[in-house]
């Protein structure tokens, strides 16, 4: 599950939390479960793979509250065991304006779950040969060479900065514990010199580089996790190294061979009308409202510098395609993505002795691996996921998990910036796992 939840998104949504909920919305009836067979992969009987038909529905009116609360406009979820969806649910409205409803073709902005499809674009380079895990970033960014530190601000008020010790190491980049900072607040000197970054755009993933070789990290490389830019540049290691822009190589290698056909960085013309409208948590009326923010990514066109980070959108079949064949160990209807051992390597934790506790100050009993997270210890981390699950999600509340153990997929779509902070993805995973009865089936 995505523990992981970042400030400014966890700021906007405490002031919702406190105190009443906003009155009930009047939506119309339920929709009706989605075809599961439309989703594009094969289908099951919940009771066949053991689960309970009837404990299941405890999800759907777990999930459904939060719409009949007005905290969301909509939420979609799939449940997945040994390769069938077993259990797919989708209630409200994709756009509170027009009272367009949610459909199985919904698009989803999916901003930061687009980071373990970049991780796996990086493990088919790795698998090729073409980079290695104890390699310096410098290796492939040289620009990085000069990178500064910062160490605080002086009794005048200005920054301090040291030399970096060293360049960090390719697993530091997959594992957020570079020293790179994201710029999501600006709270603080460091943030607030990446969000100034991100607002003013990039022309390229080559330009952001030279952008970003001019900003201080945060921290040494290896002294601690911190949720960085890392798989953008990430985006631009792999465009060095294909020499396709990082749109066309996931075209190309994950997109097309799984049959991904609405998951891009853009949406075209002829599919805007599907996508979900975006909304954001007013602080003052604790209600949602349409989203106003520089994480409002525009999507009328192919971008100049594509967001390795948090640019896609997709939908219901498409990313749980995607999640299917992590949960198949790389391959999906014959076609082979990444390798059983590859797989097992990016949901292996990566962090050290050093890193690993700055992680679980804020996620107890997980770690991380090559661009997911990690369940290390399901009771510390409070959780019936099985042991070695591992997941992330986007800043609009979409989430997904795999979990190996029991050969569980679970994906669960909301679109409110902050909605993360809802935690349907640990809500969801109490009343999935409660619904799993017989699982030796």
């Amino acid at each position: 599950m995505t523990i992981w939840r970042n400030s400014l998104t966890a700021a906007s949504v405490a002031l919702m939390l406190v105190g009443s909920a906003p009155a009930a919305q009047a939506w119309p009836g339920k929709s009706k479960p989605a075809a599961a067979s439309a989703l594009g992969l094969p289908t099951a009987t919940p009771e066949s793979v053991g689960f309970s038909s009837e404990r299941l529905a405890r999800l759907h009116a777990g999930m459904d509250a939060f719409v009949d609360r007005g905290f969301v406009p909509g939420v979609a979820t799939v449940v997945i065991r040994h390769g069938r969806i077993i259990d797919t649910h989708i209630y409200g409205k994709a756009d509170l304006a027009s009272g367009a409803p949610l459909a199985q073709d919904t698009l989803w902005r999916m901003y930061s779950q687009t980071k373990p499809v970049t991780g796996v674009a990086m493990m088919i380079l790795y698998e090729e040969g073409r980079w290695k895990l104890d390699e310096p970033v410098t290796k492939y960014v040289p620009e990085f060479a000069g990178l500064k530190v910062f160490k605080g601000l002086g009794a005048d008020g200005k920054p301090i900065f040291e030399p970096i010790a060293r360049s960090a190491t390719m697993r530091e980049l997959l594992t957020h514990t570079a020293g790179f900072a994201y710029g999501l607040v600006d709270d603080n000197y460091v943030d607030k010199l990446y969000r100034d970054s991100l607002t003013n755009g990039w022309p390229s993933l080559a330009g952001a580089m030279t952008a970003l070789s001019g900003l201080p990290l945060a921290h040494q490389p290896g002294e601690a996790w911190r949720y960085s830019l890392s798989v953008d540049i990430q985006g631009y290691i792999i465009e060095k190294l294909s020499g396709q822009t990082l749109p066309d190589f996931m075209q190309s290698r994950i997109f097309g061979p799984l049959r991904m056909t609405d998951t891009a960085f853009w949406v075209p013309e002829s599919k805007r009308g599907r996508l979900a409208s975006l909304y954001m948590i007013d602080r003052e009326t604790r209600t949602i409202k349409p989203a106003e923010s520089f994480m409002v990514l525009p999507m009328d066109k192919v971008p100049a510098a594509p967001n390795g980070g948090g640019g896609l959108v997709s939908t219901m079949a498409d990313y749980g395609r995607f999640a299917a064949m992590l949960a198949g160990g790389g391959q999906l209807d014959g076609v082979r993505i990444l390798s059983p051992s590859t797989i097992r390597l990016m949901a292996t934790n990566h962090l050290t002795d050093v890193t690993l506790p700055t992680y679980q100050a804020r996620n107890p009993g997980r770690g991380f691996g090559l661009d997911v997270d990690v369940i290390m210890d399901p009771a510390q981390a409070g959780t019936t996921a099985g042991k070695g699950s591992f997941s992330w999600g986007g800043a609009a509340g979409t989430w997904f998990w795999v979990d190996p153990e029991n050969d569980v997929v679970v994906l669960g779509f909301i679109h409110v910036l902050g909605g993360s902070s809802y935690r349907l993805d640990e809500r969801s995973a109490t009343l999935v796992y409660q619904a799993l009865v017989d699982p030796a089936k």
